[in-house]
């Protein structure tokens, strides 16, 4: 017998209250916290377009297994992928990654490299004297495997080892993340469990142990029948339920979507922080073999942390573009931060056996 959605949900319920056995209950701020942020970054120009997350697509994108190592699987044998974000200001991140289905062991496994960049930092004193400049940067590697334990069923781990380096100073830390994606292909449904970025750190900067940016992700998508179209809700931060910002300031300013005000009932407080834990996305797959795709993205937490008081903006959505080209899948993908600007991914990948084959 194959696992029934009413197994797999179960499975992420229980996991769901185990890890959650210590959440916070008051107003928190899920930025500045933690070491290591950039390993939350979206890793791919296709996830950035799709809102910052996705974790409940099974296909041939390797990029995928970072976000969740149960997405991978055969259909990624030989694929190499390049991905590199124009982030803020001159701040550079990207990631690469390669994936190989060993078959004898009924295993697929990726390793991938993860960088972020700060440019040139200024190095002042007290008194505000530039005294030169340092550099910033952090990394991570990561490998993983996925298996299959049923048809619909599997099981992904990911082993991640960081460093972050700010002029002499260096810390480094050990993660993991565990993974589960129930896949009815009939139905065209998936749903995945995550759990990211737990570990412990191996060294600090200045003696001090740092949080890790700890995440619990569940995610649902669905391919309609009738139109090549695919709709995904992904909740994060389940291991932390208020993740509203207390700012006194904002008191008369609860928006949920483009901006309007509410009402201030005594529900919109909780609508708010409902709504932060969510990612809508979907993706229009156009062709035979989808050579031609089209994505959009919600992100209600950007939005509400990234949107300046009385403006309207763009900030917390997103949009990206995805196209085949001979042997390369070209990929595109924008998201509004701020006012001031926002995040401009791109990606190329191939598949390396395509050029040894006869």
């Amino acid at each position: 017998m194959f696992p029934t959605p009413r197994l797999f949900f179960r499975t992420a319920a229980l996991a769901l209250l185990l890890a959650g056995a210590r959440t916070h209950t008051q107003a928190q701020i899920t930025g500045g916290q933690y070491a290591f942020r950039f390993l939350s970054l979206s890793p791919s120009a296709r996830i950035t377009g799709l809102g910052g997350a996705q974790i409940a697509v099974r296909d041939d994108d390797v990029a995928f297994a970072l976000a969740n190592p149960a997405a991978l699987n055969p259909s990624m044998d030989g694929k190499l992928s390049f991905q590199h974000n124009f982030f803020l200001s001159d701040i550079q991140h990207g990631y690469a990654s390669y994936a190989q289905h060993l078959a004898k062991l009924g295993l697929t496994v990726h390793g991938g490299l993860q960088y972020m960049g700060y440019g040139e930092l200024k190095q002042a004193d007290e008194f505000g004297n530039i005294l030169g400049e340092i550099k910033a940067s952090e990394s991570a590697f990561t490998l993983g495997a996925g298996k299959m334990l049923s048809e619909r069923l599997t099981l992904g781990l990911n082993f991640r080892f960081a460093v972050s380096t700010l002029d002499v100073y260096q810390s480094s830390a050990l993660l993991a993340d565990a993974g589960l994606m129930y896949t009815d292909t009939a139905r065209r449904f998936t749903a995945a469990l995550v759990i990211r970025n737990y570990g412990a750190p191996l060294a600090t900067h200045n003696g001090r142990r740092e949080a890790l940016p700890n995440d619990i992700q569940i995610g649902f998508s669905k391919r309609l029948k009738y139109l090549p179209f695919r709709f995904s809700v992904i909740a994060h931060h389940l291991h932390q339920w208020n993740i509203r910002y207390d700012d006194p300031n904002a008191a008369d300013d609860e928006a949920l979507l483009f901006g309007e005000d509410s009402n201030q009932d005594a529900g919109s407080p909780f609508l708010d922080n409902l709504f932060r834990h969510l990612i809508f996305n979907g993706e229009f797959l156009f062709g035979a073999h989808e050579n031609f795709r089209i994505r959009v993205g919600y992100n209600h937490l950007r939005k509400s942390e990234l949107s300046v008081r009385n403006y309207r903006s763009l900030a917390g959505f997103s949009a990206g573009v995805g196209l085949k080209v001979s042997r390369f899948r070209i990929d595109a993908g924008y998201g509004a931060y701020h006012l001031a600007g926002g995040v401009f991914h791109l990606g190329i990948g191939t598949n390396l056996k395509d050029f040894f084959r006869q």
